[in-house]
């Protein structure tokens, strides 16, 4: 059964709090899809992920590239799985799809978003009552997450 995570940003934006837990994905050995609301979103992501960090980046391409099936990390605003991930993101209100698909299924929405948090909880509602088990994760005032559920 896919482990379904909620992740609740409050103390810091998707773009700092994304590329961690890409990159725990990663060192699992398991590949990623990020899909995002917007193909705005998506490309300005596509730019963070290379200039993330001094130290390291996130080697990825979006599902506008070719051979996106060679790629450890997919950007997409669709409902495919163009590289086979195991652990499919979902930010700024994308709607998951396809539930039973992946290991892992992560959704991130902030805190600060009316919208969002109203999504979170009304897909947190729909994905219960389908009988998938959820936990909730909050970050605490350091921006480190915590279990709530």
């Amino acid at each position: 059964m896919t482990e379904i995570l909620f992740y609740h940003l409050t103390e810091s934006t998707l773009e700092n709090a994304l590329p961690g837990l890409v990159e725990r994905s990663l060192s699992r050995q398991w590949k990623v899809v990020i899909q995002t609301g917007s193909q705005e979103r998506r490309d300005s992501l596509d730019n963070h992920l290379w200039t993330w960090s001094d130290a390291s980046f996130l080697a990825h391409a979006t599902d506008q590239e070719p051979h996106p099936e060679e790629q450890p990390v997919i950007l997409t605003t669709g409902e495919g799985n163009p590289n086979g991930a195991t652990v499919r993101f979902l930010v700024d209100g994308a709607v998951p799809a396809h539930v039973e698909a992946y290991e892992r299924l992560v959704l991130m929405f902030d805190g600060h978003d009316q919208m969002q948090l109203e999504q979170a909880r009304e897909q947190w509602k729909q994905l219960k009552a389908g009988g998938h088990t959820l936990t909730y994760w909050q970050q605490n005032a350091e921006g480190r997450w915590e279990k709530k559920a």
